[in-house]
């Protein structure tokens, strides 16, 4: 998950775009992808709606995987054992098998991750990209390469820091989170590495070089 943090009146390195009221009718076509919130003397504040619904959207789906997954994983001896009942038993174990997943899910952290895909990641990560691409236009290899750099070296520590201290903000341990830092922000970096790296190279191959080609 990509977030970046700032600061100096910025949200993220991203300072919110103030609109006046004949920027934001003239943009009114483009209503879906984002949202004017505030009012009052014809102005307010632009919120990519569209990348922050996906991104809530995401990150329920990632952190329901996650959840499910692990209590299948503690789960199978139970799920070998209600195998070798015979069929009548075995329906009854299927039903309380689902009932153990349905009853064990941790609706708060689910809640506290699509939060943090909404309202952080969503915002967050578009910001960046844009930025990345005002800084870098040019659809080069070179370009692509630095993008994926920074997007490790920047971007990468960013959401770290952001969704520890967003988890440990709901979770009342903010004075733990020094400790969480120094356990888990090296570990974690560097297991992603393995995913976040191909992941980002392909992103920009795709996205940033129209059909496939990035001259030199």
């Amino acid at each position: 998950m990509k977030a970046v943090s700032g600061g100096n009146g910025e949200f993220w390195g991203w300072k919110w775009e103030h609109k006046r009221r004949t920027i934001k009718q003239s943009k009114a076509s483009k209503s879906s992808d984002s949202a004017t919130v505030g009012g009052g003397g014809g102005g307010g504040y632009w919120f990519p709606l569209k990348q922050a619904v996906t991104a809530g959207a995401l990150a329920l789906t990632g952190d329901t995987v996650a959840q499910v997954t692990d209590r299948w994983k503690k789960n199978k001896p139970y799920k070998r054992h209600s195998y070798d009942q015979d069929a009548s038993q075995n329906s009854n174990d299927n039903q309380d098998f689902i009932g153990i997943f349905l009853s064990d899910h941790d609706w708060l952290r689910a809640l506290r991750m699509t939060s943090y895909g909404f309202l952080l990641y969503g915002p967050g990560s578009y910001a960046w990209y844009q930025y990345l691409d005002r800084c870098l236009p040019k659809q080069t290899v070179q370009n692509l390469m630095l993008k994926v750099l920074l997007n490790q070296v920047v971007l990468g520590p960013s959401v770290i820091a952001v969704v520890f201290a967003w988890n440990n903000l709901w979770q009342g341990k903010l004075s733990q989170l020094p400790e969480k830092y120094q356990r888990d922000a090296l570990p974690t970096l560097l297991y992603g590495f393995r995913f976040w790296i191909p992941v980002s190279i392909l992103n920009f191959w795709y996205i940033f070089c129209p059909f496939l080609v990035c001259p030199l």
